[in-house]
Formats: structure tokens, sequence, C-alpha cells
């Protein structure tokens, strides 16, 4: 950190002497003090040492146990106002924010955020589009295009206004990668993105847009505003050799603010039928309840009612059908219903006294402060009642399913709805199914809704096995199931007992062969389940060569799952020996599943 002869305050990051971030502003301008220029230094603290040891509900690992070093630096501006920048450094990578100290409790607009990240121009990246505001954007449902430092948008699937984070990038001749994102983010700050223009390779930092607020009554700036003393959310830097780093880091989680809850125990991840995407204008009670039956014969510990529920349970009582069958209730509300605090504490106890066990929320459609501030106080306020929570249309998390682990998972991903909207998907889904992991999901919990293999508006091109290995893939503390109780009932028993044994949470994972848009493999292991599952992002076949003993221990075969006759609709399924040298071949747009077995 450096400051110029006009006090002008800047950054880098290196790692082994090598750069990932050059020379990069920093400094905010408010409307009563201007912290970009005319800085000085006051004082540096001593490096600290700080340590995160903690459970996740929802991740790749269940226990994180992390050591950093921490140092905060104060400076003056001109008139003599107080600026401390938190450092932080570790394994996975480094962060920062800005901190207010004075205590005179007067609220302080903050203008401009002069923060940047500069990457080199031969850098490769993976960047979406921050959509403009309208009916159902800005959702952080758009493509992540590869780019190069400094391209402008182009062909987004709506009008946009800059850059999402988390954004990925190939550093340093491909020897490093870094991604780019937020942590900690409340009430006191509007999530942000980044700038369009990205002259020279310099992201700057944007806030949420004023006109943000197609469903909820907003009004006034959308420029962040708090009373003093402030403490701003991490600028989170997350470096690794392999993208496999990127993928697997907790970095977010790890600057997160510690849960909330004292007793977590009544929160349970699982899995849970869904009946919107195969039947999305059927609402009618008889069909709700084949889905709450499809759960109860698949083990599934949940079932999420979609909108039009209310209907079918003043007829059929379809909450209280689900709980007398062992089947836990999840039901989809409107975000402008449970935006102002007494209406949604008063909704929250009505849904848990009926039995709900979660809501999923949609449409908020904003990443401005008083959003944020909401979701903070919905977690809190639904973990009273014991509810789980399912945000869609939204922004991405930026850890808080630490802070708050009823918080199980969000959209925010263009997922396998866009099967129904987006006559692009089907040909770019395989290459995003081996991006958003690098991306949207090391950012927190992602629905993507998987397994969507019946044949919709825009056909499907990726294979059966491809959708199925997607509900391993992605981490989502409930993973909702996207298919008819038709293609359910029509499956082999391998495949159906794979969805019985499939947990939604991890012990373990180890990333095998991280290629982001080219193919994706992990081990995973919960328990006694231990699986290895691969994604082609491609429309070529990709030669596997894996070395299955070393994840075998205390098996004696591997039973896989991979493409059957019809590639696009069946599987087919092999058991064999343990091997030192396992070779396959992807196919095109392909995947497959290993699980170890004794047998």
């Amino acid at each position: 950190m450096s400051l110029t002869k006009n006090g002008e305050l800047h950054y880098n990051v290196t790692r082994r002497d090598k750069t990932i971030i050059a020379d990069s502003p920093l400094g905010l301008n408010a409307d009563d003090q201007d912290f970009t220029s005319g800085l000085s230094l006051v004082n540096v603290s001593p490096i600290a040492v700080r340590r995160e040891k903690y459970d996740l509900k929802v991740g790749n690992v269940k226990t994180i146990d992390h050591v950093f070093d921490t140092k905060s630096i104060t400076f003056k501006n001109r008139s003599g106002a107080l600026m401390i920048i938190d450092l932080i450094t570790g394994k996975e990578g480094v962060a920062f924010r800005y901190r207010f100290p004075d205590q005179d409790k007067k609220i302080r607009v903050i203008n401009t955020e002069s923060t940047g990240f500069h990457i080199e121009k031969n850098a490769k990246g993976w960047l979406q589009p921050y959509n403009k505001a309208g009916k159902v954007t800005p959702g952080y449902e758009d493509f992540y295009f590869k780019i190069h430092p400094g391209d402008t948008i182009s062909n987004p699937r709506n009008p946009s206004v800059g850059w999402c984070m988390p954004a990925l990038f190939q550093v340093n001749e491909g020897k490093n990668w870094v991604l780019l994102a937020e942590s900690g983010t409340d009430g006191s700050y509007p999530g942000c993105h980044l700038q369009p223009d990205s002259q020279g390779g310099v992201y700057k930092i944007a806030f949420a847009e004023q006109d943000e607020k197609y469903t909820l009554p907003l009004s006034g700036n959308n420029h962040p505003a708090y009373n003093l003393p402030w403490t701003m959310p991490w600028r989170v830097i997350i470096i690794g050799e392999q993208a496999g780093d990127i993928l697997l880091s907790s970095l977010i989680t790890d600057l997160a603010p510690a849960s909330k809850l004292d007793d977590t125990s009544w929160i349970e991840p699982g899995k849970a039928t869904w009946s919107w995407w195969s039947h999305p204008e059927d609402r009618s009670p008889e069909t709700y309840n084949s889905f709450t039956d499809l759960a109860a014969s698949f083990g599934f510990g949940y079932t999420l009612f979609d909108a039009g529920w209310e209907k079918a349970n003043t007829e059929k009582g379809i909450i209280a059908k689900a709980t007398a069958r062992g089947v836990k209730p999840m039901v989809w509300a409107y975000s402008a219903a449970y935006f102002d605090p007494e209406k949604r504490r008063m909704k929250f106890k009505e849904l848990a006294a009926m039995g709900v066990k979660g809501v999923k929320i949609d449409f908020w459609c904003s990443d401005r402060q008083e959003v944020m501030a909401c979701f903070q106080s919905l977690f809190e306020d639904a973990a009273k009642e014991h509810l789980l929570v399912n945000l869609h249309g939204t922004t991405v998390p930026r850890g808080w399913h630490r802070t708050w682990p009823n918080f199980m998972t969000a959209e925010a991903v263009l997922g396998t709805e866009h099967y129904f909207y987006e006559s692009r998907y089907p040909d770019k889904a395989a290459e995003q199914n081996t991006v958003l992991p690098f991306t949207r999901n090391v950012a927190g919990p992602t629905d993507y809704t998987p397994f969507a293999l019946t044949i919709r508006k825009y056909p499907r091109l990726n294979t059966a096995v491809h959708e199925l290995a997607t509900a391993m893939i992605y981490t989502s503390g409930i993973i909702h199931f996207a298919d008819s109780k038709e293609i359910f009932d029509s499956l082999p028993v391998s495949v159906r007992q794979l969805l019985k044994d499939m947990p939604a949470t991890w012990d373990k994972t180890e990333s095998i062969v991280a290629e982001p848009g080219e193919q994706l493999i992990l081990s995973r292991q919960k328990d006694h389940l231990s699986y290895i599952v691969g994604i082609n992002g491609t429309n070529k076949v990709v030669p596997v060569n894996l070395n299955l003993a070393k994840y075998a221990k205390g098996f004696s075969k591997f039973r896989v799952i991979m493409e059957g006759e019809n590639p696009l609709m069946t599987f087919k399924t092999e058991t064999y020996p343990i091997s030192s040298n396992w070779q396959y071949a992807f196919a095109p747009k392909g995947g497959f599943i290993i699980q170890f077995v004794n047998e």
C-alpha cells in the first residue's frame, strides 16, 4: 500500500513475487469528507493473528480452520478526519475493508468509492454482465462470458450496466487464478458490482443502481449511507495456483460474521421435490400432493410448494398432508409481502403455525442497501420461527450462510428454468456448469434446480448424466430437483438409489480436474459415502484418466453411472474392482458419477 505525492492511496497484491493485482486505487469520497486525496499516514498497527474455526451447515467442507495475519492502517485527510483500512491475508488470498472510527453518530453518505482491481491485459476472464433494473433484473441470471480485461460488455441477455462479482481471472500467463468478491455485506452498504468500463484492465466498484426498486417500496438515494462509526464490507481477492483452489476457497465465509444462532440443531440440509419446473401451470392440490408422495418415496426431507400453493392448501390441506407423510413443506412467497418487518414477522408466525418449515422468497431484483438490510433481519426473523430461507430473483450471497445457518440456498444463477426462457441456454449450459462452481458457487449455496431431463421449449443438449451430476457439482443446502414424478419413476434402480443416498452438503471435497469452461471432476465425501463426479463443458470427447485407488480407502469396488443408449435420456451403470488407472471418455456435454461401494 502506498501514498502518492498528492496523498492518493494505492495498493497492489503479489504472491511469490508475482503480481496478482497491479497498482490499483483506493479511497472514498463522502458528502462531508474526501478520502481520495490529501491523505497522510497516522498509524500502522502491529500484525495480529486471527483464527477462524467453524462448521458450516452447507459447504464443500464441514469444518473450516484457517489462520490469518491482520493489521490496520489509519489515515487522515486534509481536515483531520480518520479512515482506517483493515487488511487480512491467508493462504487463500487477501481482503481489505474501510472503516470510519469517529464516534459522533452522524449519518455519512458515500458519493463514490474509488476501489479498483487492476488486472493485467494478457489475463483471461470469466465475467457475468450486471443487468440494469427491470421486472426480473438484476438477478445475476446472465451468462458468464470469456473476456479479456478491458473488453466491453457484448451480447448480454438483458441491457447491462456493469459486471457482476464474483469475477474470475487467470493471470501471470496462466500461473495464478483470482476471484474478486465481497463478504460481510449487511445493512450498512449496498451490494456492489464492477463498473462496465475497465479501460486499462482496472475494474472499479459500482453501487447498486437508483432504479433497482421495481418490486419493493424503496426511496431515497442509492448511495451508501450509515451512522458513524462505520465498518464496511470486505473486498475479497481469492488467489490460487489452480482453478480448483478458487472453487474450494472458504475465504468469503472466513471473513463473514460468526453464526448468530446458538441452536442450529433444527437446521437440516436435504433434498426437495418441486412441481413448478415440470408442471408450471398446474397448481392443483393433486399435483402438489403427488410431489409430496414422490419426496416420501425417495426419502427426501422436503417438498416445495411454489406460487399458487395457498389456494391448494385451503382446498385440500397440502401442508398437513406433507407433514403427516414426514415431509417438510416449504412454500413460495413474494418479496414485497416480506419487506415490512412487522408484516414479515406476522407471516412467519402464521407459516410456522401451519407446519411450514421453509420459505422461498422471490423477486427481490435489487442490490440496494435497504434490501441488504432486509435480508439480515429476514434471516433473523425466520430463525426465530425455525424457518429455513431460500432467496430467488436475488443477489449473490456474501458469506451469509455462516452468519445465518438457516439461510440454505439462493438462486442468482442462470439455472435450469432457462430451458423455458433463453434460446442460447441449451448450447451454453454445459460450459456454464463448468464455470459457475468457480464463480457463483464460491459466493454461497446455489439453487440451480438440477436434473432437468424433460425436453422443454429450448431442447436440452447436455446428456442425462451431465444433468444428474449437476446435483452433486453445485452445493446447495436444499437441492430442489426439477423434474416430474414420471421421470423419477422411469429411472433405473442404480440412479434411484443414488438420488436416495445423495447428501446436500459435504464433509470433504477435493478438486481432481478443474478447467473452467471445459471440464470439472470433484471427489466428494459425506459420512460413509464417497463419490467422484465429473462433467464435460465442451462439445468434444474428452479423455479421463484417474487413479481411483487414491480415493477408495475402505471400499472394494466402484459403481459408474454413465450415458445409456440414448445419451439425452438414459443411463447405464457398471460395477468394477478398484483400479489405479481408470480410463474413460467424457461424451460431448456429458458426465459420469462414481460411487465407491462394498458388494
